[in-house]
């Protein structure tokens, strides 16, 4: 893979002489940050998930809807029981699931290692859009210590190396539709906005959230083309129907399975009523949730999905207007938890100090997005935008660290760069 400009180091040491070279080279960026992730798997044996819920925390609701493809049972089950076909989840990844579970045994150790390593891989390559959107919004230095803060800090390889989720795909299709956004913006050519359409379908088949940035991301575009003077209207319509072609297989399977309309997923109702509620207190009511309650569990299977998601949706909708203003108080707090950490007991490390390391993060990535926005460098409206729209559905719903994964790319360069003007600030001499 080709290597971006060198800057100098003053080392002559073999150690130095490489990294001149490795510091700026995107093979062994990922090839690194591939390796520690492994290294985590192997040596800590993360692939070695507990049996004792029946294999349930392998991959959760997604887990088991791989496990229905591979046995032939189709997308269904993705609960402890059978209950038939679902669009609790989008589909790629439990298709990617069941892939591995027709190689390699369904929740096998070989299995959970195949996957992890999936995710770790895609882990490793969100280290090439970081450093193409920081080097075009910032400078290389940026650029070169983003790349790298994500190859190495335990936080982002917490997700890939122990969930078997789509977390980090979610966050590497989202840092590469940030990417394109920026690049499009002065260049022309059909394949772009093809791309753009197909990478948005994907996503969308990936994790439904991601969509809430995809109105403004175009927006942002079609903006700053106009600004330029340039034409977006056939690239839009193309990037639209290659979006439509995209998602349309799925959602007429939807409509042929439950015979109605789905747009990709069902469970929104449910998810709603989980946070909104008499008890809420803005986390995860998890004794709400079918797979934790026995009368829920037994609710659903009576009513079927879309019928226990209506119900479950009525009953937010109901508590929600007999409630207004506790509502809003709930929901400040959901927006506090996700931007600070939700309360939680966890042994190492204290939860006082993971929260609050989760908050000066959050802090300092709006202090760098403040910078920038003031310094008018180039995309600080596209990171505005993603920071505002991405996160709040789960204002409405409830938060948790891992909702916040898909947008650390982002949050990460923000971060270097509000250093990086601190430290240029402090460098400069007192005039």
């Amino acid at each position: 893979m080709a290597d971006v400009a060198v800057t100098s180091v003053p080392s002559s040491s073999p150690f130095g002489r490489w990294w001149r070279q490795a510091r700026t080279s995107f093979f062994w960026i990922v090839l690194l940050a591939l390796a520690l992730r492994l290294g985590i798997i192997v040596i800590g044996h993360t692939y070695k998930f507990k049996t004792l819920d029946d294999n349930f925390s392998f991959g959760w609701e997604m887990g088991r809807i791989g496990r229905a493809l591979a046995t032939g049972q189709g997308f269904s089950n993705p609960f402890n029981e059978t209950t038939g076909p679902t669009a609790w989840e989008p589909p790629l990844y439990p298709f990617l699931i069941a892939g591995v579970f027709r190689l390699f045994g369904v929740y096998t150790y070989a299995s959970a290692l195949v996957l992890l390593t999936i995710n770790s891989i895609f882990s490793a390559l969100t280290c090439l859009p970081i450093f193409l959107i920081a080097r075009r919004c910032c400078n290389e230095t940026v650029a070169i210590w983003t790349a790298w803060l994500w190859a190495l800090l335990p936080n982002v390889t917490y997700w890939c190396t122990r969930w078997v989720w789509e977390t980090s795909l979610a966050a590497l299709l989202l840092a590469l539709l940030f990417w394109l956004a920026l690049v499009m913006e002065e260049r022309e050519g059909w394949q772009l906005w093809f791309g753009f359409g197909l990478l948005w379908g994907i996503a969308g088949l990936t994790n439904t959230s991601l969509l809430a940035f995809l109105p403004a991301s175009g927006l942002y575009l079609w903006s700053r083309r106009a600004k330029l003077r340039k034409r977006s209207f056939a690239g839009a319509v193309l990037a639209s129907l290659v979006f439509i072609a995209c998602v349309t297989p799925w959602l007429i399977r939807n409509h042929n399975t439950f015979g109605r309309w789905i747009f990709i997923r069902s469970n929104f109702g449910a998810e709603l009523r989980i946070g909104n509620g008499m008890n809420s207190d803005g986390t995860w009511q998890e004794y709400l949730h079918p797979t934790q309650n026995v009368y829920e569990m037994r609710r659903f299977r009576q009513l079927g999905e879309l019928g226990y998601v209506n119900v479950r949706r009525q009953e937010a909708i109901a508590w929600i207007r007999q409630n207004p203003g506790k509502f809003l108080f709930v929901s400040f707090k959901r927006f506090v938890y996700y931007w600070s950490g939700a309360p939680k007991l966890s042994v190492f490390p204290p939860p006082e100090v993971k929260n609050s390391l989760f908050l000066a993060s959050s802090l300092l990535a709006v202090f760098g997005l403040w910078l920038m926005l003031r310094k008018r460098r180039p995309g600080a409206w596209l990171f505005l935008w993603l920071i505002l729209a991405y996160p709040a559905i789960y204002y409405v719903v409830f938060p948790h660290p891992r909702y916040r994964h898909p947008i650390e790319p982002e949050l990460a360069i923000l971060i270097v760069y509000g250093f990086s003007q601190a430290e240029t600030k402090k460098a400069r001499p007192a005039g």
